[in-house]
Parts: C-alpha cells; structure tokens; sequence
C-alpha cells in the first residue's frame, strides 16, 4: 500500500449503485455540523457589531449556520429588520438566529 492510496475510489467500479449511495449519505452524515449555542454576551458583541457596519457602512464577514454546514457571507449590511428575523447581506437574507460570528474588516 503507498501513500497515495485512493481509499475507497478504487473499489467504486466494483460496487453496487446502491453501496455508492449509502457511501455518500455516511460520508454526508460524517460532515453533519450542529447549530452551536451562543451566550448572551456572544450575541450582544455580534449585535454590537452589526449595527456599527450598518450605520457606518462597513464590510463585513457572517458566519451562519446553514444546516447541516456553516457558511460565510461577506459584503455590505444593507439592513437589519428585527421584525422578520432577517438580515440582508449585499443580495443575501440571513435569518439572524443563524448567525454565529461576525468579523468587520
């Protein structure tokens, strides 16, 4: 065996479709991520941080939870609705309890 071995991609050609598939759905549940829990003084500091690149028209960069991944978005806050829940991110909505961090460049 080397060091490159192929893994399991040698062996596709012989198997089943249906061993392929239960394959991906274990490799898809290996990468399954929670929503993490956030204290008070996380979502504060996010918050904070929100309404300052609102109001002075800064970049920033949100990391969400889009389940079952986290993701990132980055550009322009064009606007914070409290009512509904969601944040418009240059084109993008993101539901504000799925924010986890946000970084102002």
């Amino acid at each position: 065996m080397s060091l490159h071995d192929r893994g399991t991609k040698k062996w596709t050609a012989m198997m089943l479709p249906e061993h392929i598939e239960l394959l991906k759905k274990m490799w898809e549940e290996d990468d399954y991520k929670e929503k993490p829990i956030l204290d008070e003084q996380q979502i504060e500091e996010m918050e904070f941080k929100l309404q300052d690149a609102l109001h002075n028209n800064l970049t920033v960069e949100i990391k969400y939870y889009d389940k079952p991944h986290y993701c990132m978005a980055r550009g322009k806050l064009k606007l914070i609705n409290a009512r509904t829940g969601l944040l418009r991110l240059g084109e993008k909505e993101i539901a504000i309890e799925n924010v986890i961090d946000v970084y102002i460049d």
